[in-house]
């Protein structure tokens, strides 16, 4: 890779940086507000380190006549998302005396949007902190919405070509300018967010707290401010609210710039978005009744905390409402497969994606019709665009790769010491953004600070494969990638 398109990439993550230092005033001025302000020095020496570090980036200026080109912007995202968590974590450090490796761990956990966690005793934890972890994940849904609408398009793994509602040609695309669909995407995405915290406050949080379970709901993160999380507020209006927060924040954001331009039926007409409300409807019955049956809770109150804790799941925010792993055996092997499902594509949400799932139902109807009637030509389609060759074996590869990455993480976790439930699901949590694992150590009723220090390493990484898509990182490791 040439000097000048380093320099380049170094430019702008050294506004990466710059920005991350400018966003923790945001924690400095809710100190000031909670009258801790002797908890200042952490965000304000933080807040230091990383402008210095991103103003030696941007310093030199941005070489002139030199572009990225779309391979660069590969190396760009790695290496923004890895810096930026690098530059985060100092704020743990200060404020939870904690080791880099936890730090690490916490950071990129909130700004890839897992909402995996070391920490304990958040009802009684500074304000400061409880905010830049929300804040992580907000920013973190921004940049995984950009990403997926700009950069995976370039590997194929993305699949927003073919949730577009409109025809390809050029003049009635959503927007003919990709800088105008990132303005609008911000708006909707800000939009929804100052429209939960209203929601939130007047279902009866505090308004601190709406704030926060906003940023974490919306990006389908999951940081609370309790060990409790949900569960901490009895308001069945609260729990609702996050639950309608949760599909908001799981839907395509591309559709939601469709909406705001006066196609208000691009939600409801989407394929996608059709099939991932089927698969939670029919969840929240199946599940409900069976939980009512088994339980002495009236039938709403059963449908209620099977939403929640379905949603929280499907959408990989990582919520909870009470330890649904003692629900039973069958609750909670769907509750491991709904984590694999995941939201929709160009969402901030994680997992395989529901597209994924549809096209290869697509594929396999379409080959046992092919071997009842072997001459006949099939047509196989999908949100009413062809599905090429091009389509159909990227869906394959990364499916592959994301199978491939949780078995071998899982593998590695064992090595670590780890039983092979906690090493199996918490590689399947990470990888797909859950958050919380199965088992009484990394389930939804603790967290991963007992894990050695090398399994959390280890679960970072599954982190940043999984929020990438894996391929945007694994095309690094190839030779060719650096040559010329």
């Amino acid at each position: 890779m040439a000097l000048p398109t380093l320099r380049i990439i170094a430019f702008i993550n050294g506004i990466f940086l710059i920005t991350l230092a400018i966003s923790m005033v945001i924690p400095m001025f809710t100190l000031l507000l909670f009258e801790r302000a002797h908890e200042l020095n952490a965000f304000l020496w933080s807040s230091l380190i990383s402008f210095m570090a991103g103003l030696a980036m941007v310093i030199q200026g941005r070489p002139k006549d030199t572009q990225l080109r779309p391979r660069d912007m590969y190396m760009l995202t790695v290496s923004s998302w890895l810096l930026v968590c690098v530059f985060a974590a100092i704020p743990f450090m200060f404020t939870q005396h904690i080791s880099y490796t936890d730090a690490f761990f916490e950071s990129m956990s909130g700004i890839t949007a897992t909402g995996a966690t070391v920490l304990s005793g958040l009802d009684s934890m500074s304000p400061g902190i409880l905010i830049w972890r929300s804040l992580l994940h907000w920013l973190g849904g921004i940049g995984f919405i950009a990403m997926a609408v700009a950069i995976l398009p370039m590997l194929r793994i993305g699949g927003m070509r073919l949730f577009q509602t409109e025809s390809s040609d050029r003049s009635e695309k959503v927007l003919p300018r990709s800088h105008m669909v990132a303005k609008y995407m911000i708006a909707a995405y800000v939009g929804l967010s100052l429209l939960s915290v209203l929601a939130f406050w007047l279902a009866g949080m505090g308004l601190f707290d709406a704030i926060n379970h906003t940023m974490s709901a919306i990006a389908t993160g999951g940081f609370s401010t309790s060990d409790r999380s949900l569960g901490n507020w009895s308001q069945p209006a609260v729990h609702w609210v996050a639950v309608v927060v949760m599909i908001l924040g799981s839907l395509p954001f591309v559709l939601y710039v469709s909406t705001m331009r006066g196609n208000y039926r691009a939600l409801l007409r989407d394929q996608q978005v059709q099939g991932f409300l089927g698969i939670l409807l029919c969840t929240w019955l199946a599940l409900g009744t069976w939980y009512w049956l088994t339980t002495e809770l009236h039938w709403l109150e059963a449908i209620r905390h099977v939403a929640v804790n379905s949603t929280s799941i499907m959408t990989t925010s990582g919520f909870a409402l009470g330890d649904y792993t003692l629900w039973g055996g069958f609750a909670g092997m769907l509750f491991f497969y709904l984590g694999f499902i995941g939201g929709c594509s160009g969402s901030t949400a994680g997992g395989l994606k529901i597209f994924r799932f549809q096209v290869a139902y697509v594929l396999l109807k379409a080959n046992l019709q092919q071997l009842v009637h072997p001459r006949a030509v099939i047509k196989q389609q999908y949100n009413m665009h062809r599905l090429d060759e091009d389509i159909v074996r990227s869906i394959l590869t990364f499916s592959f790769f994301f199978t491939i990455t949780i078995a071998a993480l899982a593998l590695a976790l064992t090595l670590c010491g780890l039983d092979w439930i906690t090493a199996l699901s918490g590689a399947a949590s990470t990888v797909s953004g859950v958050g919380p694992g199965m088992g009484p150590v990394i389930g939804p009723a603790g967290n991963y600070a007992p894990l050695p220090d090398i399994a959390k390493w280890l679960l970072t990484l599954g982190m940043l494969l999984g929020r990438l898509e894996i391929l945007t990182v694994l095309v690094l490791l190839m030779p060719s990638f650096w040559r010329h």
